[in-house]
């Protein structure tokens, strides 16, 4: 595994890997919370400016996040991709880009699932835990009001027995009583079964249909355009960002990651705080 080290400045350095392409356009899949941004939301003039520069070069770039399409489509176009494709819901919506298309965007792929049995189980293992769920017509329902920024809509606050009989793309739980160690063990005591789960940096759980990650969608996004499986990028920062990164030919997580993610990666780039992301993008040109 490769780290950047902290005396690494933009510039050469940021540019070794370059002669390696060849000239032949790179998939290049990013992560958007604690990778372009930071947890507050901002993105460094650094970040945007190398992110753009990597797009105005041609290559293939595509946000790959847990946020859902309404959260997604303003980091889009902060960073200039008006063609191309994007990866919402951690693998769950896939999107198109176009300038024609009404929005910019059209919808391609979505994948749903039946959220009961998930809901059930760690409603009981969980009863204090927040609850939303993002259906098929892209509404958030919700227990307790619970919003988030992610979602990219305000969260229609319903009952627990309402959420069991949606059609989801995605469910999240949070939880302000809990850990992630705590998490992770009632998780591991509920064994969820039909559905694929990441635990995030705070006691928050994000769960799709059986098999889908970001992985799974940036695949099938490799396939349609034809690139070669080495000249893919990945560059992630969370537990739901490990399958991204091992499957990239080139998986790069940043500084803060970690243990599991950081392993899951070639190489260590910076932190979200000074710019990770930005050394990485520039070793693209």
């Amino acid at each position: 595994m490769t780290t950047l080290t902290e005396t690494s400045v933009a510039g050469n350095d940021d540019r070794r890997d370059n002669e390696n392409n060849n000239g032949h356009k790179l998939m290049v899949a990013l992560d958007v919370d604690g990778t372009l941004v930071d947890h507050d939301g901002h993105m460094s003039p650094g970040v945007r400016e190398s992110a753009q520069a990597v797009v105005a070069a041609g290559h293939e770039v595509m946000i790959a996040t847990g946020r859902s399409l309404n959260a997604t489509l303003p980091i889009i176009e902060k960073i200039g991709i008006e063609r191309g494709y994007a990866v919402c819901c951690n693998g769950g919506v896939t999107l198109r880009l176009h300038p024609g298309l009404n929005g910019g965007y059209e919808v391609i792929h979505k994948a749903t699932f039946d959220p009961g049995p998930a809901l059930r189980a760690l409603r009981e293992r969980l009863p204090s835990a927040k609850y939303a769920l993002e259906d098929a017509d892209g509404n958030f329902l919700s227990t307790e009001r619970f919003q988030d920024p992610s979602f990219g809509v305000e969260a229609v606050g319903v009952d627990f027995h309402t959420m069991l009989e949606a059609t989801a793309v995605r469910v999240v739980v949070f939880s302000t009583e809990n850990t992630p160690e705590e998490f992770n063990e009632a998780i591991e005591h509920i064994g969820l079964a039909g559905v694929t789960y990441s635990v995030g940096w705070t006691a928050w759980l994000d769960i799709a249909a059986a098999g889908v990650t970001k992985a799974s969608a940036l695949e099938n996004l490799r396939g349609r355009l034809g690139i070669e499986q080495h000249l893919t990028v990945a560059i992630g920062d969370g537990r739901n960002d490990i399958e991204m990164l091992t499957w990239a030919g080139r998986g790069v997580a940043m500084g803060q990651a970690p243990e599991e993610v950081i392993a899951a990666a070639d190489e260590v780039t910076h932190s979200v705080f000074d710019d990770g992301a930005a050394h990485v993008l520039r070793s693209l040109l």
